[in-house]
This record gives C-alpha cells, sequence and structure tokens, in this order.
C-alpha cells in the first residue's frame, strides 16, 4: 500500500536525498499509521469491552497512544523542513529526532500505566469473555501491526530515520503485545485467570520498545559517530584525487538528516603547487557537497613524500607505537634536523576502547622514541578518533 501511495502522491520518489521527498514519505507514513491505529483502537476497545479484558482494552489504548505518537512523528517532519533562520543556522534537522524521542517517552508512560492496571487484575482477576468476534479482531490486529512494522521499518532505512525506525520497533512490540492480549483472553474461556499476566508481559513488551526507541533518537541528539559504511564513502570521494594521499582528523556534525557539516585534514606533498593543491581540496569540498549532502571544509596538511629517511622512520615509529596498542595509528609526521637532535613531529589518534589514559600513551611513546634513537626528540600530540 505505502508504494502504491507514494507513487501517487510523491513526485521524483526515488531522489532519496531530496529532502522534499524525505519529508514526503514521513508524512505519507504518519498518515497512514494514524488512520490504521485509529481502527485498531476503535476494534479492539470493542473487543475488550465484549470480552472484559485489561489485557485488550489496554492494547486499545497503546494503540491509541500509537496514533498519537504517529501525530507527533508528522509534526517533526513538518518542523525539521523549515529553512535555516538567524536563530537556527544550521536548520531545524533535529526536530526529527526530537519527535521520535517524544514518541518515546509516550510508549514508556503508557507501558508503565498498563504495567499498574495489570499488577491489580492480578491481585483481584475477573472472568474474561471470548468469543470468535474476539478472536478475529486481534488476529487482525496482529497482523495490520506487523504490516506496519515492516513499512516502518523499510522506510526508516530508507530515508535514514531515527523517527521512523522507533515507529517500527513500537509496531513490532505490539504485535508480541497482542498476542499476549489474545492468549490471556482465550485462556479466559478455559477459566484460566492470566489476564492480568498477560497483560504484565504487554506492558513489559511496550516498555522494552520504548527504552529502545529513545536509545535511537537519544544517540544522535547527544552526538554519535558516523557509520564506518558513510566514513568510507567519504574517503573515497577525498582520495579519488590522486594529489590527496591521506585523510585524518574527520570530524562530522549531525544537525538531522541530510543535515551533516564537517572537516577534515588532506594530506599533499610539502612541494606541490600550493595553488594547485588549493583548487583539488576545493573540488573534494565541492564533489563531498554534490554526492552526499554535507557542508565540507578541508584543510591542507603538507607532508614529506619521496624522503627515504622520512618514510624509514615514520614507519619504525609507526611500529612501535602498534605495539602500545594495535588501534593507536599516527599522522602528521615529519622530522626536523637539529645540531645535536632530529625533532619528530607527529600526532597520536587514541581509540576510544584503549585501557591507557592520554598522557600514559604519551609517555610511552617518548619513551618508545627514545628507545630506537636516542638522538631523536619527539613531540607527540595525542588526540581521540571522532569515528
Amino acid at each position: 500500500m505505502i508504494n502504491f501511495l507514494s507513487r501517487l502522491f510523491i513526485r521524483d520518489r526515488e531522489n532519496l536525498s531530496d529532502p522534499a521527498v524525505r519529508r514526503a514519505y514521513g508524512i505519507l507514513c504518519g498518515c497512514v499509521g494514524v488512520g490504521l491505529n485509529l481502527l485498531l483502537f476503535c476494534g479492539k476497545l470493542l473487543a475488550g469491552i465484549l470480552s472484559g479484558s485489561i489485557a485488550v482494552t489496554a492494547d486499545a489504548f497503546n494503540n491509541l497512544s500509537d496514533a498519537g505518537s504517529s501525530v507527533v512523528t508528522l509534526l517533526g517532519f513538518k518542523l525539521a523542513s523549515q529553512a535555516p533562520d538567524r536563530g537556527h543556522p544550521f536548520g531545524h534537522g533535529r526536530m526529527e529526532y526530537i519527535s521520535g524521542l517524544v514518541v518515546s517517552m509516550i510508549i514508556i508512560l503508557m507501558g508503565v500505566e498498563l504495567g499498574k492496571n495489570s499488577v491489580e487484575k492480578i491481585f483481584r482477576p475477573q472472568a474474561v469473555a471470548f468469543s470468535p468476534l474476539v478472536a478475529a479482531i486481534l488476529a487482525v490486529s496482529i497482523c495490520v501491526k506487523l504490516y506496519m512494522a515492516l513499512y516502518n521499518r523499510s522506510v526508516g532505512r530508507r530515508i535514514h530515520s531515527a523517527a521512523m525506525s522507533a515507529i517500527a520497533l513500537d509496531s513490532l512490540s505490539d504485535c508480541l503485545a497482542t498476542a499476549a492480549a489474545l492468549l490471556g483472553a482465550a485462556a479466559g474461556a478455559w477459566g484460566l485467570q492470566i489476564d492480568g499476566w498477560c497483560g504484565a508481559v504487554v506492558a513489559a513488551f511496550i516498555l522494552w520498545s520504548g527504552v529502545q526507541a529513545a536509545r535511537e533518537t537519544i544517540n544522535p541528539l547527544l552526538g554519535q559517530p558516523p557509520s564506518q559504511e558513510y566514513v568510507e564513502q567519504l574517503r573515497a570521494v577525498v582520495l579519488a584525487h590522486p594529489e590527496i594521499t591521506g585523510v585524518h582528523d574527520l570530524i562530522v556534525h549531525d544537525y538531522g538528516p541530510g543535515r551533516r557539516i564537517l572537516s577534515l585534514h588532506a594530506e599533499v606533498s610539502a612541494t606541490g603547487d600550493i595553488l594547485a593543491l588549493h583548487d583539488v581540496v576545493d573540488e573534494a569540498e565541492r564533489e563531498l557537497n554534490e554526492t552526499m549532502g554535507c557542508l565540507a571544509t578541508i584543510h591542507m596538511d603538507p607532508v614529506v613524500s619521496g624522503d627515504r629517511l622520512t618514510e624509514e622512520t615514520r614507519e619504525r615509529i609507526a611500529a612501535m607505537v602498534r605495539l602500545i596498542d594495535p588501534g593507536i595509528s599516527i599522522h602528521d609526521f615529519r622530522m626536523v634536523p637539529g645540531p645535536v637532535h632530529t625533532k619528530v613531529i607527529f600526532d597520536a589518534e587514541v581509540p576510544y576502547h584503549c585501557p591507557l589514559r592520554d598522557q600514559e600513551v604519551k609517555n610511552r611513546i617518548l619513551t618508545g622514541v627514545q628507545a630506537l634513537d636516542a638522538s631523536w626528540s619527539a613531540v607527540v600530540e595525542v588526540e581521540k578518533s571522532y569515528v
């Protein structure tokens, strides 16, 4: 259905890099979600009244909250599409993440309330009526929610939307929750009063999905590294220029889908024509903007190439640094000869999983350089990787 509706209402629907297309997909899925959840609410409420099941009735109101979540998602996509202004020069793209966080909070609140009602039902069980109509309504609900989970996950992955991924996860947990409600109602027909326990299981599913959805939206708000796939794609664009021999110190700022600002250092020959190299870097920045939809700033790092002594020294020190921790790498390496000592100057990039503190890493590198050659005097800057 989503594919059919997208063909009807979304122009250039395959151009997912276009913010207008992303917004159209978000609005379309949100509208479909509101309609389906309202229909499920009405059906489950009827089933809950007919059966007297707290689990079924609570599941109905869970669908009503899901309709509200879809409205919040719609609002988030609408607000995120606003153009940059004086107060928000990087745009409003993070409103999409905020809407996903609001959705997760609604889910958690509903789970808490359902849990309280279920505990009361456990201590004060009531008879549950069951009929083929109730079973049919709940079975159809499971199928509809599974479809919603599939299309939200599919579209969320295509347009890289954390908010839609949160909705997909919530829909999947709803399938399990409705199955638990169906089990409780069916057991009541056999005289087993487990409706309250099934309601508690439903509440647990809802809480779990709410926490998972919150994690999906909080991480980009706090600031998370880009995916390895994104980094490799970016490196491929920059290193496609033969004048650029290396890339490091990559920093990516995410202001919402399609609103990334990044900076990086590009290694170029120290003996090259600086004006020509500047044109190469400008071209790389333009290509990153066109192919990856990001605003890039590239700093040129001149490196000595073709000098055998410098290259051999760099390799020796790099091998020594890897003995401290295999994840540590060095860059911006240069040698400055002096009358007594030769300075070896470089940056050491330390991964976050390294158990050593930065100062301890630095001390070990300084000691290691001295052990390699007493005539070397190391100047080392220790830094963390942002990717």
